[in-house]
């Protein structure tokens, strides 16, 4: 057998959906792969509920998702900020629970879903001890105020992440690096003062490996079908979600409060309320009517079965709902850059 361990290690739960999808194409296609999982919650819960593997030092991967929670302010988050507190103290921490992991274990390949912590440490040859695959949807920081800080915060990222001098020679800290998504997708901009541009550095580093779905959107093409199979009915449906952190809770209450007055228009109207797995259903007040649910595992085929959605700025949701064909209303998060300026 060969041994492959999958970090599952950006926040929420949007990049853990794809990876469990890349790691059944790649058990499919090679049968005598095993994959293990390093993750913390809730890409954990998703792993654990698709019967992966989650190694034991998964307990003290430490939790990123509650660092960008703290940081957030009601519908707003300043990513850089949240990146610096999560990356002045947790890479090596984070880097020495893997360390630990791949001491107790041999892997014959690891496959990291935007781990920085590894892909910074393997800048150090002596670190790196067996073939790394990094993915990624997005390639720079940008920052989103005029804040000087900001600014500063934005240099040093993309200097420590993509300040290589000559793209010509291969990145010693990985031997692959795949792309989630289309060349079109990256800016055609500077990462900085003597820094590549954005595309640049993505044609030469990068694979292009387009959109991952857990799902073929053919086969939710009837919506009447796909209703009928989640026990719905033939009433106007709206599912609205925040996602895989509890960021994001104003925009459910919003939601809530626009229920009444919709109704009076559309009667039989019914709508959902997708908490996920990291804020309480208990904290919201809601009108008489609006059911809330909790984590809704492969929330995507009630997506196919709405009539609307309406959805925090998540990459992963919001291609979901495109390639499903569903219409739907984008919330991006204030300050995330990505939501912002990429999604």
């Amino acid at each position: 057998m060969k041994k492959v361990l999958y970090v599952s290690g950006s926040i929420g739960m949007g990049h853990v959906t794809r990876d469990l999808a890349i790691a059944n194409e790649l058990c499919k296609r090679n049968p005598d792969v095993e994959i293990s999982w390093l993750a913390s919650h809730p890409a954990s819960q998703a792993i654990k509920d698709a019967g992966g593997n989650l190694l034991p030092e998964s307990a003290r991967y430490s939790d990123i998702t509650l660092i960008y929670e703290k940081t957030s302010q009601g519908f707003r988050i300043n990513d850089l900020k949240a990146s610096f507190k999560a990356g002045f103290k947790e890479p090596s921490r984070r880097f020495e629970v893997f360390q630990a992991a791949t001491s107790r274990e041999h892997f014959d390949l690891v496959i990291g879903d935007e781990s920085n912590e590894i892909l910074w440490k393997f800048k150090n040859p002596i670190l790196k001890k067996m073939p790394f695959v990094f993915i990624t949807d997005f390639i720079g920081y940008s920052a989103t105020t005029n804040n000087p800080l900001d600014k500063l915060l934005n240099y040093s990222y993309n200097r420590s992440l993509y300040g290589t001098k000559d793209l010509k020679k291969p990145a010693a800290e990985m031997d692959m690096c795949l792309f989630v998504g289309e060349e079109e997708d990256i800016p055609d901009t500077k990462l900085g003062f003597m820094l590549p541009k954005c595309r640049d550095w993505a044609r030469a580093r990068c694979n292009f490996i387009g959109y991952v779905f857990q799902f073929d959107p053919a086969e939710y093409a009837d919506k009447a079908k796909v209703r009928a199979g989640l026990g719905y009915g033939k009433e106007p449906l709206v599912v609205c979600s925040i996602g895989g952190t509890s960021i994001g809770k104003e925009l459910l209450l919003l939601c809530g409060r626009a229920y009444p007055i919709v109704k009076k228009k559309l009667p039989e109207l019914r709508m959902i309320l997708v908490c996920g797995p990291r804020l309480s259903g208990e904290s919201l007040d809601v009108p008489k009517g609006v059911e809330v649910r909790g984590y809704v595992p492969h929330l995507y085929q009630h997506f196919a079965a709405s009539d609307l959605a309406i959805v925090q700025g998540g990459g992963t949701t919001t291609m979901e709902l495109a390639s499903l064909r569903r219409p739907f209303l984008y919330f991006p998060l204030e300050n995330h850059f990505e939501q912002q300026l990429l999604v």
